[in-house]
């Protein structure tokens, strides 16, 4: 069979993986991201959060750098406090939009993994910004992947479960204005909210990875929150996304208003 992507494929390059870290138990014998010295690598410092360059350049054609987000290396988004998320996400936004100004790109992906589950290979709370030289990294989404069941829709807050997910089964999409001053708090805010209902209430709280994708669309930002889990053979031998029925959905969204509005 013709493989029409073949194009859009990222090559890995093992020889750039020697001595990187593994899986998350790789940082018993000690976190790369704690007290971090490599100054050659800092491309910016805000209080705790640094962004750097990745040291392991393991993707040809690309550019991956890191914001680290906390000295802490047990927090995350759902332990901050909001006003340490909204300054990780107005860091994090700069160095994005930072990258995506850079002609030599193609296209930038801006996202986070978190937990054993999540793709990703430390537990230190991080981030990722890469630039690839050759490649439109969002080519294979699309609109209708940001659209589906209303959950919220206030203050420039849209909230919504996708009725198309890129792979399945619960995909939450946080949407604002990227005009509207209050954009990137508000964005931080829902996010952080939506990722305290994933990791404490969703799937009676055996969830316990989730990914975060970051887009700029038609005047928008957008966040997908994808709840992480064994990942279906389906989409991994036949690239069909699966999604819970529209009942689902609809009772998932109950629980999920109750989490927004408790406070």
């Amino acid at each position: 069979m013709e493989n029409k992507n073949e194009e859009r494929a990222l090559v890995f390059l093992p020889q750039a993986a020697n001595g990187k870290p593994q899986h998350m138990g790789a940082e018993k014998n000690g976190c790369p991201f704690c007290d971090y010295a490599e100054e050659e690598n800092i491309l910016r410092r805000e209080k705790e959060m640094l962004w750097i360059r990745n040291k392991y350049q393991t993707l040809q054609d690309t550019f991956q750098t890191i914001i680290i987000e906390s000295n802490d290396h047990n927090k995350d988004i759902s332990t901050y406090t909001t006003a340490e998320n909204r300054e990780l996400f107005n860091f994090a936004f700069e160095c994005w939009l930072e990258t995506k100004k850079d002609p030599q790109f193609e296209s930038v992906l801006f996202y986070k993994n978190h937990g054993p589950l999540s793709g990703g290979s430390l537990k230190h709370p991080h981030m990722q910004v890469v630039g690839l030289k050759k490649l439109d990294g969002e080519a294979q989404v699309h609109a209708d992947n940001f659209t589906g069941i209303s959950v919220l829709s206030q203050d420039n807050v849209e909230i919504n479960f996708s009725t198309m997910p890129v792979m399945g089964f619960l995909e939450i999409n946080i949407i604002v204005d990227a005009k509207e001053p209050t954009a990137i708090n508000s964005l931080a805010d829902y996010v952080q909210k939506t990722v305290g209902y994933v990791l404490k209430d969703y799937h009676h709280g055996r969830c316990d990875s989730y990914n975060l994708f970051f887009f700029e669309e038609a005047g928008k930002y957008i966040v997908k929150l994808t709840p992480r889990f064994i990942v279906s053979p389906y989409y991994v031998g036949y690239k069909i996304a699966q999604n819970f029925s529209e009942e689902h959905l609809l009772a998932l969204r109950e629980e999920f208003r109750e989490s927004l509005l408790d406070e």
